[in-house]
């Protein structure tokens, strides 16, 4: 029963019309403020080359935007970015931006992954509604961080992960937490990306694109148009190099990036762990090569283990990248998608990727009737936000979820460098097997940025 999804079309007034019939909250949230449908959303865009000149398209898209402050260290963008809306303010230095935020309503935060948390933090404690690119942040503590200010602040927040509005996963996540293959206690996610450090297998599979496997030791000078230090931000001071800049290269840098695990479990893991409900962690188990002090891993194994959630039953989480598959796939019992999650129940199995779904074995679902759909079709990642900082109704992937979701994936790369099996204790936010592998949750900034 391969089940393809269509492409969606739908109304904010038709959101916000399903929301209330399916019994989501659209209360205003402690913070959020109804504006007057004829008043302009002002907002920040802090970042406006690549995800970031998408999201400023899109947006700008509601003739109820107004864009009044762009940001970007890259002045080819910003300039492109400010022709287009010539009354906004421009900085390259995004704190800037906060010390003259009083007409701002909303920022949409779309700069490398290493400094969406100094992005974020200032904007939820002034109360400001957030968007910000996946994923949400650079490591475990920042992640815990951000939940608790977003809870806090009570604005709108969404992490971009345009997967979660689409209608696959809708019915995807129906199809588990209806129990259409019983109870599910093992997961398995897969994906072909591999961005990290290659082995001669991973360069071979990725023949297009060659990378360094060391710190460069030359100096390059940076180009004229980046500002090369406020790139960098917290991170520690280093020379300009083309390995870094222009991305995606910084990605495969642990100061900078998380490699593949961050970046794309911010969308595979995103479907488990919406459909099965979960957690934090209890332990997660790193399966790989000997880790590189700088370098992510381009193949990699990450094992979580999570236990029951109310009536749902303990579950194991396999996260395969690059070379690394589960033996279903490799020994050819279940169809070849190039990446992919695979939900095994008591009752069947569900295979899926972004675009379909299948039940199987197929032919004992051949007659199965799927439930009628309870989650709410939404207009779009974006749009959702919009008219939550317009209206108080609920994103799809709030801080609140996206937080524990950054979280978990960053864990999956803690356990690889750790070296192996971690414990880990979420109410203290503690490794306690290995009191060593504590300093990958968080990392200490260089003078002049702070998360306080």
């Amino acid at each position: 029963m391969l089940v393809p999804q269509p492409a969606l079309s739908v109304s904010r007034r038709q959101l916000l019309k399903a929301g209330s019939a399916t019994g989501f909250a659209l209360a205003l949230p402690h913070g959020v403020t109804r504006s007057n449908e004829h008043d302009k959303l002002k907002l920040a865009f802090i970042g406006v080359g690549g995800r970031g000149k998408a999201n400023l398209s899109t947006m700008t898209k509601d003739p109820g935007v107004e864009v009044v402050a762009l940001c970007d260290v890259d002045r080819r963008h910003l300039t492109s970015a400010s022709e287009l809306f010539p009354s906004a303010r421009t900085y390259s230095d995004f704190r800037k931006i906060y010390e003259e935020a009083k007409d701002i309503d909303g920022v949409v935060i779309s700069i490398a992954e290493h400094t969406h948390a100094y992005a974020v933090v200032p904007a939820l404690k002034l109360g400001k509604h957030v968007y910000c690119e996946k994923p949400l942040t650079h490591n475990v503590a920042e992640a815990r961080l951000i939940t608790e200010l977003a809870a806090k602040a009570g604005v709108a927040t969404q992490m971009g992960t345009q997967m979660h509005a689409s209608e696959n996963y809708h019915r995807v996540v129906e199809l588990i937490q209806s129990h259409a293959i019983g109870d599910v206690t093992e997961v398995h996610v897969w994906v072909a990306r591999a961005w990290g450090l290659q082995s001669k297998e991973d360069s071979i599979a990725n023949k297009d694109r060659v990378f360094v496997t060391e710190r460069p030791t030359e100096q390059m000078v940076p180009p004229d148009y980046l500002d090369w230090d406020l790139w960098l931000g917290p991170a520690a001071a280093r020379p300009y190099h083309s390995v870094y800049f222009p991305g995606p290269n910084w990605y495969r840098w642990w100061d900078f990036g998380n490699g593949t695990m961050s970046d794309l479990g911010s969308h595979w893991n995103d479907l488990p762990y919406w459909a099965l409900k979960l957690d934090a962690p209890l332990s997660i188990e790193g399966i790989g090569d000997s880790p590189h002090p700088e370098i992510a891993p381009a193949s990699m194994t990450a094992i979580y283990e999570y236990g029951a959630r109310g009536n749902l039953p303990p579950c194991r989480l396999t996260w395969y990248q690059g070379n690394h598959k589960p033996r279903l796939l490799t020994e050819g019992k279940i169809p070849s998608f190039p990446s992919g999650v695979l939900f095994v129940g008591d009752k069947g199995m569900l295979l899926a990727d972004y675009k379909k779904h299948i039940l199987m074995p197929e032919e004992n679902f051949k007659d199965f009737q799927p439930p009628a759909p309870f989650i709410p079709d939404s207009p779009g990642q974006h749009e959702e936000w919009l008219a939550a900082c317009r209206t108080g109704s609920p994103t799809s992937s709030p801080f609140s979820y996206a937080g524990p979701l950054t979280e978990a994936n960053h864990l999956g790369n803690v356990a690889f460098r750790a070296g192996g099996k971690i414990l880990w204790d979420s109410k203290s936010m503690r490794i306690t097997n290995n009191e060593e592998a504590n300093r990958f949750l968080s990392r200490t900034p260089r003078d002049g940025w702070t998360l306080k």
